[in-house]
């Protein structure tokens, strides 16, 4: 009696009535917060790797005495594994769902990471980073379609574009490890293993989270993706059901998709992935991995005249790409993808074709990119990574102590890599430049990043999410991340010898005008998405 005398007390007392669902609305909000920054530890470990490639490639190519094209294998050998889980990650999305897929992705990185760090030869080196490539790879295309299936229209903008807020955040941390463990005996291992402790905390937390509404339906699971709505939702019934029939009605009129489809004109289905090829291709063309793999050997190369001075001063890099990517987050949803774009765009072009004029006048050329610049000491022995006068028998860092193998390789490879260290530092080309053309030319590539930053970097990952189809989302956006990780290897594996052939300066003057380019692709191909539910975006690019 009492009990119900109470039920029905609250049910008649409209205060207590919207308290209760106040309640309800708050902890949805906390589950859809906490669920998008789980799946946003994927942007935080891809931005790590990419981060921490250039400082450990300087200590690497001096320990190892690495030519140009192995330095170019190993910053490529985590792009070839991004590639190699894209021809098969459209599948394993589609077919075991978002969060089953950012499990996996998880435990390849941790699988890649301890190999990396128990590695005593560039080929485990190699391997392992092939391994990490292809879970952080696969856990970047997975986040972003999870956190977009998982999130209310009027804040998947915002929720979207944290991934890429923890990806800048992951750069950063990339390069001030790298910093922070340049001098240290081995650094490089610690360095390699702390994106494990991410790995495991997103597979710990990920094993409770709700799975994608639109998965489950797409599975023919309609009663576990209401509860599962609801739970997103704050169990509002009008507003679940609502969404549950807009999803329904999406997936029956996308379901004869086939995978080969994606290539057709259906839909406008060739239309839309040309799009996003474009997009991530031109993404690449613009030059910012480079930018980001060899921050700093290029950096060397306009007179910061030490590895840990190159290092350090990258590390503003990463700083850089968290604080352009704030007013990213925060306005993409009122401001639009399309308009961020267009004024990156014109930003980059800018900025690169004044870092082009300042490396011409600074006469920078491809030796300061590739060889180790130490001070040779004919007293000792000829390799320092530090840059100092302690030879090879009192340096830890080269203690008799490395592996057999890698001690064989240094000791091949001294004498055929001396000629161009004596010519690199008797030519003083890593510091030709006067201090003037060094800072001007460090805040012209700050500029470039923070462009990069507030427009590139986040919204053509927006763009991605909005545009396909929920039945071909994953297998579609699966060729575009294939596209897109096969160009930035391609480009990889090819800057330093391109380089060599045509020069740094006429390097960014391409890089500006592929901007140029991209600010005319936006203004005449990218759809407007503000506003618009997905299966609004996606029925409007079907008519077009």
């Amino acid at each position: 009696m009492d009990a119900n005398s109470e039920t029905t007390k609250l049910s008649s007392d409209p205060s207590e009535a919207q308290s209760l669902e106040h309640q309800r609305g708050t902890g949805s909000i906390r589950l859809v917060l906490v669920a998008a920054g789980v799946a946003s530890l994927s942007g935080l470990m891809l931005g790590y790797e990419i981060g921490i490639t250039s400082g450990v490639l300087l200590q690497l190519r001096g320990l190892l005495s690495l030519s140009c094209r192995e330095q170019e294998l190993l910053v490529s050998s985590y792009l070839l594994g991004a590639l190699l889980i894209c021809l098969a990650g459209g599948h394993i999305l589609d077919r075991y769902g978002r969060r089953c897929s950012l499990l996996l992705s998880a435990a390849l990185v941790v699988g890649g990471s301890i190999l990396l760090i128990a590695a005593t030869s560039l080929i485990a080196l190699t391997l392992g980073r092939v391994i990490v490539g292809m879970g952080t790879s696969l856990s970047g295309t997975g986040a972003c379609l999870y956190i977009a299936e998982i999130s209310p229209m009027e804040r998947r903008g915002l929720l979207v574009t944290l991934y890429e807020f923890m990806l800048v955040v992951g750069v950063m941390l990339g390069f001030g490890c790298s910093y922070a463990f340049a001098t240290l005996p081995y650094g490089w291992t610690y360095t390699f293993g702390l994106v494990i402790a991410p790995a495991l905390l997103q597979i710990g937390v990920l094993v409770f989270l709700p799975p994608s509404p639109r998965f489950l339906v797409s599975q023919g699971k309609v009663e576990q993706a209401r509860i599962v709505l609801a739970r997103l939702r704050g169990g509002v019934q009008e507003h679940v059901e609502k969404e549950l029939a807009a999803i329904s009605t999406g997936l029956k009129e996308e379901s004869e998709h086939s995978f080969l489809e994606v290539f057709s004109t259906k839909a406008n289905l060739r239309s839309r992935l040309l799009t996003g090829v474009t997009l991530v291709f031109l993404q690449q063309a613009t030059g910012q991995p480079n930018i980001l793999s060899y921050a700093s050997p290029l950096l060397r190369s306009v007179g910061f005249n030490s590895d840990a001075a190159a290092t350090l001063a990258s590390t503003g890099f990463g700083v850089v790409k968290v604080v352009g990517t704030i007013p990213a987050v925060l306005l993409v949803d009122s401001v639009g993808p399309k308009s961020f774009l267009c004024g990156g765009a014109v930003a980059m072009g800018i900025s690169l074709l004044a870092l082009g004029a300042l490396t011409l006048q600074s006469h920078t050329n491809l030796t300061s990119l590739c060889k180790s610049h130490t001070i040779i000491n004919h007293t000792h022995a000829p390799w320092d990574l530090n840059e100092t006068s302690i030879g090879l028998e009192n340096s830890d860092i080269y203690s008799t102590d490395l592996p057999y193998q890698w001690n064989s390789e240094e000791s091949q490879r001294t004498n055929r890599e001396d000629d161009g260290i004596l010519e690199s530092i008797g030519g003083r080309t890593y510091g030709g430049g006067s201090s003037l053309l060094k800072w001007a030319s460090l805040i012209s590539l700050l500029v470039y990043v923070a462009a990069f930053s507030i427009s590139l970097g986040p919204m053509v990952y927006v763009v991605l999410s909005e545009i396909f189809p929920m039945g071909i989302r994953g297998r579609a956006v699966s060729v575009v991340s294939a596209v897109n990780w096969a160009t930035n290897l391609l480009i990889s594996m090819t800057f330093l010898t391109i380089t060599e052939k045509i020069g740094v300066a006429n390097m960014m003057f391409l890089y500006a005008a592929m901007s140029f380019v991209l600010l005319v692709f936006v203004i005449f191909c990218v759809p407007e998405t503000k506003g618009r539910t997905l299966e609004e975006i996606s029925k409007e690019l079907a008519k077009k």
